[in-house]
């Protein structure tokens, strides 16, 4: 049995840690939306075979173990007690290691596509659980819609579909250590955007309170590293952007526009200045 699954990527309009656990991981305090620049992950199970193999046309994804897409097999396969192979086939357009969420969104296409091919008919709260196993990220991916994402990154509270916006995206041609910028934070120095404001700002459908309220306290940390994240967002805001920021860890940055021409516009600007650019919007899965 086969079936495609996309596996959209992720922007953070809004991130925060308000403190740290006893266990030492971070509590998150986030709104995330998911956008139309997507891998597409083929699933195919293998009656022949009970290993799990990964494939992918990127030669920076390992295919092995260290796949979250493999990780996400592995685990469902355990949960749901199955004894049969799974193949994996990855088509990447996500950026890898661009604070995008694309290993994450994956390993949650993954989920979502073998409890639709097994029909085990496990909620997304439950595949959010499972997901969290992986990474912070992949509950939220599970759902792929905006929201609020509190706790360890498993606590998942759909919000109303956002007004008509459209997004920049420019990966700078640099990589970052997400485990790095955070071993970095110390809460009591942190800039923390005001997620409430925000959150008011998306439940009643108001662009301009929306684009007023975004932030990313991680945003400064790892932009003392990398002065390209810094000079593509004043390119962004130069070039008529209403608001830009970092996604995620870094290093990308994206910008937000009420306009799909002013959209074009600074695209155009950015794609002489940067390889890696991408004009989208949000979408709902």
């Amino acid at each position: 049995m086969k079936l495609i699954v996309k596996a959209p990527a992720k922007l953070n309009l809004g991130l925060d840690s308000p403190f740290i656990h006893n266990d030492g991981s971070l509590e998150w305090n986030m709104i995330m939306t998911s956008i139309g620049l997507s891998d597409y992950i083929l699933i195919e199970t293998n009656e022949h075979s009970n290993q799990i193999q990964v494939f992918s046309d990127s030669g920076f994804l390992p295919e092995d173990g260290r796949n979250l897409a493999f990780q996400a097999a592995k685990i469902f396969v355990k949960e749901a007690q199955l004894d049969v192979g799974i193949n994996i086939s990855i088509e990447k357009h996500i950026p890898v290691a661009a604070g995008l969420g694309g290993g994450s969104s994956d390993a949650a296409a993954v989920l979502r596509g073998l409890n639709e091919i097994f029909e085990t008919n496990y909620s997304l709260e439950k595949l959010a659980r499972l997901g969290l196993q992986i990474d912070s990220d992949v509950p939220y991916c599970v759902y792929s819609k905006t929201s609020l994402v509190s706790g360890r990154g498993e606590i998942i509270t759909p919000l109303p579909k956002l007004p008509k916006m459209k997004f920049v995206i420019a990966k700078p041609d640099i990589s970052v250590s997400t485990p790095r910028i955070l071993k970095k934070i110390k809460h009591s120095e942190l800039d923390h955007p005001n997620i409430p404001q925000l959150l008011t700002g998306i439940n009643e459908h108001n662009y301009q309170e929306i684009i007023n309220n975004m932030g990313n306290a991680l945003e400064p940390i790892t932009s003392s590293y990398h002065s390209q994240i810094t000079a593509l967002k004043q390119r962004m805001l130069s070039s008529g952007a209403d608001v830009a920021q970092m996604s995620g860890s870094g290093p990308t940055v994206f910008c937000v526009c009420s306009t799909e021409s002013r959209a074009k516009r600074i695209y155009n600007s950015i794609s002489g200045f940067c390889n890696e650019v991408y004009l989208t919007q949000p979408i709902y899965l």
